[in-house]
């Protein structure tokens, strides 16, 4: 089980975590607004507020693994 999908896409079974491109949005966002002159200290800590589930077919079958309908219903991507 891995936090972003990026492993997943490379072999691992299963992903559930934020989305990699969003949090570096943020921290885009938080750079941008720094040097417009707002000091780190005052800035909100912003948690993930979408987190993606991630399952590997192929590597579940490599496993021998059956992955549950319910759980493959609820993944925002199944890679097969």
């Amino acid at each position: 089980m891995y936090t972003f999908r990026e492993f997943v896409v490379a072999g691992g079974l299963i992903s559930y975590g934020s989305s990699l491109i969003e949090t570096y949005r943020q921290v885009g966002l938080y750079t941008g607004r720094i040097l417009k002159g707002e000091k780190p200290a005052d800035l909100p800590v912003i948690q993930a507020t979408k987190l993606e589930l991630i399952i590997n077919l192929k590597t579940a079958k490599a496993l021998g693994l059956t992955i549950p309908d319910k759980l493959l219903a609820l993944a925002d991507e199944v890679i097969e």
